[in-house]
């Protein structure tokens, strides 16, 4: 990665780190972890909501439609969930069958952005600065894709 690709990884890795008990510490640790995680705090800057694979990749896929660049978005081992990165605070409020909520006192499992890692991975990686997906939006894209889902258009691009 080089010139503003380089600078943009930096500058997402800084607005991860800094939820950190210990910001250095965490960068230090994921440059030389060798699956190049760090476990971070959610409810600071973002909350997490998780969301089955089978729905979570129709969602993402809706959501890509409706916004140029929506918030990070994480696969977890396995593809079997994927956690879209929402405004502190939601989790609490959220109110879904089979979503699960990452909030104030939970931790998550995060890559270093622009680095493959072991297994989670980012399908949406972080930008410089610091965009979230609008909770009100994804919820219309996860109804969206269980509609389709329901009518059994669940493949990427299928109207």
């Amino acid at each position: 990665m080089t010139g503003s690709g380089a600078s943009e990884a930096r500058t997402a890795v800084e607005w991860l780190a800094s939820v950190a008990p210990d910001p250095d510490a965490c960068r230090w640790e994921w440059e030389r972890n060798p699956h190049g995680v760090a476990l971070l705090p959610a409810g600071r800057r973002w909350d997490v909501l998780i969301l089955p694979s089978e729905l979570g990749y129709p969602t993402l896929d809706v959501l890509t439609r409706l916004v140029d660049r929506p918030g990070p978005v994480l696969a977890d081992f396995g593809d079997a969930r994927i956690g879209f990165f929402v405004p502190p605070g939601t989790a609490a409020r959220w109110l879904g069958t089979g979503v699960r909520g990452a909030g104030s006192g939970t931790w998550i499992v995060v890559p270093y952005p622009g680095r493959l890692a072991g297994g989670v991975r980012w399908l949406v990686a972080p930008d410089a600065a610091g965009t979230l997906t609008d909770a009100a939006l994804l919820e219309l894209a996860m109804h969206e894709a269980a509609g389709r889902l329901a009518r059994g258009a669940g493949e990427p691009g299928d109207i």
